[in-house]
């Protein structure tokens, strides 16, 4: 298996809940190590221009209370920003999204070396978490993590090919890991365990459907 679908296993996870004025949140939380500065990788998370090498183009004023859009993806309003720790934001998509917030901490660890953590927290539809669990947007943030560590290395991020690569067998195995990933954190925070599994074989349908029979 490719290093690529490896780092699967360079993220822990998490999954919770929390109570809000909004309502009942399902949490989700992502933790790994960079071999990065922590300027360095708050640059490459805060920076339009070098976001959009290993994301998606992003526009909009951004700087605190300023708002932003992500090409085709989420936009929102910047909440907290504080060099180069901590950056929270609104994480709004769609015409009645619901509270939704991301909150990226980072911490030192050596001159070369940092902790990441991404937490998203959002009130779901109970129809929606009831089918995905997690993993709705757990494995489309593992596939954010690894775009950030291929281009923290160095790695030359084409976007005609990072397309092509969506495609890809490395792809849909990157997917079905990262499904079955969440799907453990997730057994983890207590839910039964026929629950994980219908939610683990929707979200790898949804990322990595079957291909077509010739």
């Amino acid at each position: 298996m490719s290093d690529i679908v490896d780092q699967i296993n360079d993220i822990h996870r998490e999954v919770g809940k929390r109570s809000l004025a909004e309502g009942e949140a399902r949490t989700i939380l992502l933790r790994r190590t960079y071999d990065a500065a922590a300027s360095d990788v708050w640059d490459a998370c805060t920076d339009p221009e070098r976001i959009g090498r290993w994301f998606l183009p992003v526009s909009g004023d951004l700087k605190l209370g300023g708002r932003y859009q992500l090409q085709g993806n989420a936009g929102g309003e910047i909440l907290r920003c504080e060099p180069p720790k901590l950056l929270k934001v609104s994480w709004v998509m769609g015409e009645n999204p619901g509270f939704s917030e991301v909150e990226v901490r980072l911490t030192e660890e050596g001159e070369e070396r940092t902790l990441f953590e991404l937490e998203h927290v959002a009130v779901v539809p109970d129809e929606m978490w009831d089918q995905f669990g997690p993993g709705a947007v757990g494995v489309g943030w593992d596939l954010g993590l690894l775009g950030l560590g291929r281009f923290l290395k160095g790695a030359a991020v084409d976007p005609a090919e990072a397309l092509a690569w969506q495609d890809s067998d490395e792809a849909r195995a990157f997917a079905a890991r990262s499904s079955e990933a969440w799907g453990e954190a997730y057994g983890a925070s207590g839910a039964p365990a026929d629950t994980v599994a219908s939610a683990v074989r929707a979200t790898t349908a949804f990322y990595a459907p079957p291909e077509p029979e010739n």
